[in-house]
C-alpha cells in the first residue's frame, strides 16, 4: 500500500512539474536601466543609442544615452532593439486550453444576447497557451467573448499573473456584437450549392437585434427597480460612453449599416472588428472617426476577383486613408496563433507600410483602440515598463529572438513548453 501512494505521489509530482506555468516574476524591487539600445517606440519614432530607466514598474525616463543617465542595475542592449509588449485585442487565450476538451472550453454561453456574460471571470491565468505567448513579445491581450448575436463583455489582461484579479489591466472595457451575415455559403453536407447567397433572414435578424437595443434602453430608464434585468443593465456602459462596443463585421453592405446603426441609438465609442471590405468605405470610417481591429492579415482572400494578395495590403489602403487601424488575430486555431502577431504586422510592412507604422498595428494604435495608451502601448515617461528585448527586428522571424521581456518593471520567464522541447532536442541532435 505504502508503494501505492508513493508511486502516485511521485506521478503527480512529475506532472506538476512539467505541465505547470511559470511562476508569475515578482514586483520590480531595484531600478532599472537598459543602455545604448534602439527604442523602437510604438508611435512611430525610433531613437538610436537609447537608455531606458524604469522604477516600481514605470519608465522614468527615455532618450539619446547623452540625455539619460544611466543608473540601478544596468542591462547592455547595444546592437539590440527594444519594443514595447505587444497587444493581441479580440482574442480568446486563457478562455480554452483544448478544443476538444469540453471542460476546459469557456468561450461562449447559451443564448443570443449575452452582454452580461463577463469573460473575465473565465480567464485561466495558468493556460500554457497564454504562456506560449511571451517569447514572441505578446504580453498584453484582450480576452473577449465568442457566441450568439451579442457575445458578451471583454477585458484586458497583462500575461504573467496568479488569478484574473492579477491579471486584469482594464475590466470589462466593451461588449462585442457579432452582426448579421449578408450573405451565407450554402451547407455542401446536406446537399446545398457551397457557393454565397443572400441571407434570407438578414433583414429579420437586424430587426430583432434594434428591438434589444430599444428595449435595453427603455429598460435602464425604467425607475421601477424590479423591471430591469442583467442584459439590459450591462448595455448601460455602451449607452452612456463608459464601454466600447465592438462590430464584428465583414461585409461593405453590414458596415454601413453598422455606422448608421451607431448613430441612431447614440453609440459614444464603436470600433469595427474585422473589416474584410473596409478599405471600400474608408471615407466613411475616417469621416466617423470608427477605428478597426483588421481581419487576420495571415489569410487568403475572401473573393474570387480579390487581389491575390488584398488581405496583406488592407491596413496600408484604410491608413492611407486616415483610419485608425490595429491587427487582430481571430480565425482557425486563434489562440496558438496568436504569438505570431508581430509576422503579420511584418508582413503588412512587406506590402508597402513603413516598418514603424506597421509596429504601431499591434503596439500603440491597439492600445488607443482598447482605450490603455495612458499606461501602455508606447515607450513613454509615466506608462507601464511592458517591453521587451529583441536580438533583431521584432517583426521578422527569423531575428525575432527576445532575450528579456519585463510586464511592469517584473522580469518575466521566457521559458515555455515549446522552448523546453526545442532545448530538449537540440541537446539531442547536438549529441
Amino acid at each position: 500500500m505504502k508503494n501505492i501512494i508513493f508511486l502516485i505521489a511521485l506521478c503527480v509530482f512529475s506532472f506538476g512539474k512539467t505541465s505547470a506555468q511559470q511562476t508569475p516574476a515578482k514586483a520590480q524591487s531595484e531600478t532599472i536601466t537598459i543602455t545604448g539600445t534602439t527604442a523602437h517606440i510604438g508611435n512611430g519614432e525610433v531613437i538610436e543609442n537609447c537608455n531606458i530607466v524604469f522604477e516600481n514598474g514605470k519608465i522614468t525616463a527615455i532618450g539619446s544615452a547623452a540625455s539619460v543617465p544611466a543608473k540601478g542595475e544596468m542591462i547592455d542592449a547595444a546592437d539590440k532593439h527594444v519594443y514595447p509588449g505587444f497587444i493581441a485585442p479580440n482574442s480568446t487565450l486563457g478562455l480554452v486550453e483544448i478544443a476538444a476538451v469540453r471542460a476546459s472550453d469557456d468561450d461562449s454561453e447559451i443564448g443570443s444576447y449575452n452582454p452580461h456574460i463577463r469573460s473575465i471571470i473565465a480567464y485561466n491565468a495558468e493556460s500554457k497557451i497564454v504562456e506560449s505567448m511571451r517569447p514572441n513579445g505578446v504580453l498584453i491581450a484582450q480576452v473577449t467573448p465568442r457566441g450568439g448575436r451579442i457575445s458578451g463583455t471583454s477585458s484586458i489582461v497583462q500575461l504573467d499573473a496568479w488569478n484574473w484579479e492579477d491579471a486584469v489591466i482594464k475590466v470589462d472595457d466593451g461588449i462585442h456584437i457579432n452582426w448579421p451575415d449578408s450573405y451565407k455559403s450554402g451547407r455542401w453536407w446536406l446537399g446545398e450549392d457551397p457557393g454565397l447567397k443572400p441571407n434570407k433572414d438578414y433583414t429579420k435578424q437586424t430587426k430583432a437585434l434594434k428591438e434589444f437595443m430599444l428595449q435595453a434602453k427603455a429598460g435602464i430608464k425604467a425607475k421601477d427597480m424590479t423591471s430591469k434585468n442583467l442584459p439590459y443593465l450591462a448595455m448601460s456602459g455602451v449607452f452612456e460612453g463608459s464601454k466600447t462596443l465592438f462590430i464584428h463585421v465583414s461585409a461593405e453592405k453590414g458596415i454601413l449599416e453598422a455606422l448608421s446603426f451607431s448613430k441612431e441609438y447614440g453609440i459614444k465609442k464603436m470600433v469595427l472588428v474585422g473589416g474584410d471590405e473596409a478599405y471600400k468605405v474608408a471615407t466613411q470610417l475616417k469621416q466617423n472617426n470608427v477605428p478597426i481591429l483588421l481581419k487576420r492579415t495571415h489569410s487568403t482572400p475572401s473573393y474570387e476577383d480579390d487581389d491575390y494578395d488584398r488581405p496583406y495590403k488592407n491596413a496600408k489602403l484604410l491608413i492611407d486613408a486616415g483610419v485608425l487601424v490595429a491587427l487582430q488575430n481571430s480565425g482557425s486555431m486563434e489562440r496558438a496563433n496568436a504569438r505570431n502577431l508581430p509576422f503579420q504586422a511584418g508582413t503588412v510592412a512587406a506590402h508597402g507600410l513603413d516598418k514603424e507604422k506597421a509596429l504601431q498595428l499591434i503596439t500603440g494604435n491597439s492600445a488607443k483602440i482598447l482605450g490603455i495608451d495612458h499606461i501602455t502601448g508606447t515607450l513613454e515617461v509615466g506608462k507601464d515598463a511592458t517591453l521587451f528585448i529583441s536580438v533583431g527586428d521584432a517583426l521578422d522571424m527569423r531575428t525575432n529572438q527576445l532575450e528579456k521581456a519585463f510586464i511592469q518593471g517584473r522580469e518575466i520567464s521566457l521559458e515555455s513548453h515549446q522552448t523546453k522541447l526545442w532545448k530538449r532536442y537540440s541537446n539531442k541532435y547536438g549529441q
